[in-house]
């Protein structure tokens, strides 16, 4: 599962850096930075825009397809532990219940800590969150009101 992930990894970060324009790295040289303090500073900051989110898909993927390892006689595997104290103690569904209810809180908690990364390295690109004059303007045109305005 590594491998493949690794290799998944491998094209994702090489397409988020070569999203990056080649001016920001001609203007980092123009200012006198080496390449690798050009590409810790310039070019990477703007590529994780482009790398997180599909990064933060193949970390949730990767969790989930850890629940198909329960075809292989792993003892660490959460099903497997689950199955064990459901035969032990006769509580099969309760059991399986448990290790589901596992993999969703920590698919939503990394789901939230993908939004934050996101939002975060999102900032000052399309900010859709500021409404200007003409689209004020546009909505009570249409007889909407925004905000309890009239």
């Amino acid at each position: 599962m590594g491998l493949s992930e690794a290799a998944y990894m491998a094209e994702i970060a090489r397409a988020g850096i070569m999203s990056v324009d080649n001016g920001q790295r001609e203007a980092a040289s123009a200012l006198g930075m080496k390449p690798s303090l050009s590409m810790r500073r310039v070019i990477l900051p703007q590529a994780m825009r482009v790398i997180i989110p599909p990064t933060g898909n193949e970390t949730i993927a990767m969790l989930k397809d850890t629940s198909l390892l329960m075809a292989l006689p792993l003892s660490t595997e959460l099903f497997f532990r689950a199955r064990a104290i459901g035969n032990r103690t006769l509580k099969i569904m309760p059991t399986l219940m448990a290790a589901c209810l596992w993999y969703l809180v920590i698919t939503s908690v990394l789901m939230v800590g993908q939004y934050f990364l996101e939002r975060h390295f999102g900032r000052g690109y399309g900010n859709t969150s500021v409404q200007t004059k003409t689209d004020t303007t546009k909505t009570r045109l249409m007889g909407l009101t925004i905000g309890g305005g009239k």
